[in-house]
């Protein structure tokens, strides 16, 4: 059978990529007008935008408890055991309720993913596979926290008014940005969000100096598989992500995902980044 893959809905993969890898989420609360949501589940971006447009405020995310953990690990734990690739314990307490619902079980291991969005993703594709190799849990825990720190996770962020509202941007840098139309790179370092390059530009243009730029930086990709991954995005967008990455000849395989409500809240319409291993692939599949 293999051991079980659980995250939250914050990993970012689309609903028919869980269910064709066997991948269990729990889902986060989103708040918006007195009501409550379940991510990925009863809303999505486009009502999320529509209403925050309307409202002029952002909705809210709620952490998820100590409780919530040991009923969704014990509706889904096998007799192989438990994989939870869990969002950066840098940026939620939801890591640490994870941890302690894990210790009333034996065999429930959590993953800090160091990371969100499709970067959790990547980690909960990788423990899948390992799982359907029939890997020993304790191994794959092993193999995929000596992956973690090769991971690459960045974004273009289009519009930094959702990041301002949620008190992660000055209202400085937002006018600043909008007169030079600056559109800033998020990374992901050490599990927290940081400032990369700053761009300027219609973002289509600056999302073909961000891919090379990006692999230029993290030039060991593991060519098997990377993810395109955005809250919203034109096809003009996704035609210039995906005619550089062609050129570029980086990766065998590209899918792309789509980023749920609970990041969508922060990072506002169309950002969009490319997610990858950049360690080349090796020691992938020593365990074999």
């Amino acid at each position: 059978m293999g051991f079980k893959v659980t995250c939250e809905s914050s990993a970012d993969l689309n609903q028919d990529m869980y269910k064709k890898l066997g991948v269990a989420v729990l889902p986060f609360t989103i708040s918006i007008g007195g009501k409550d949501y379940k991510d990925g589940i009863d809303i999505d971006n486009a009502k999320l935008y529509a209403e925050v447009d309307r409202t002029g405020t952002l909705p809210k995310t709620s952490a998820l408890n100590e409780m919530d953990y040991e009923d969704f690990f014990r509706a889904n734990v096998n007799d192989d055991g438990l994989i939870h690739i869990c969002l950066s314990s840098k940026i939620s307490s939801t890591y640490n309720n994870a941890v302690n619902a894990s210790k009333k079980f034996n065999n429930v291991y959590v993953v800090d993913s160091e990371s969100l969005s499709s970067g959790m993703g990547l980690q909960v594709m990788y423990a899948s596979e390992m799982s359907g190799k029939n890997v020993p849990v304790e191994l794959a825990v092993k193999k995929l926290e000596e992956r973690r720190p090769h991971m690459q996770i960045s974004f273009v962020v289009d519009t930094l008014k959702y990041l301002h509202k949620g008190g992660r941007c000055s209202a400085l840098a937002l006018l600043g940005a909008n007169l030079l139309s600056i559109k800033p790179q998020i990374l992901l370092k050490d599990g927290k969000m940081a400032v990369g390059k700053k761009y300027r530009g219609k973002i289509h243009k600056v999302l073909k100096e961000y891919v090379i730029d990006t692999l230029n930086e993290f030039n060991q990709p593991d060519r098997d598989l990377c993810l395109i991954t955005y809250s919203s995005a034109t096809p003009e967008m996704l035609e210039t992500v995906h005619a550089t990455l062609d050129e570029l000849n980086a990766f065998d395989n590209i899918i792309e995902t789509t980023a749920g409500a609970t990041v969508a809240t922060h990072c506002g319409p169309n950002t969009l980044g490319i997610i990858y291993y950049n360690d080349g692939g090796a020691d992938k599949y020593e365990y074999l």
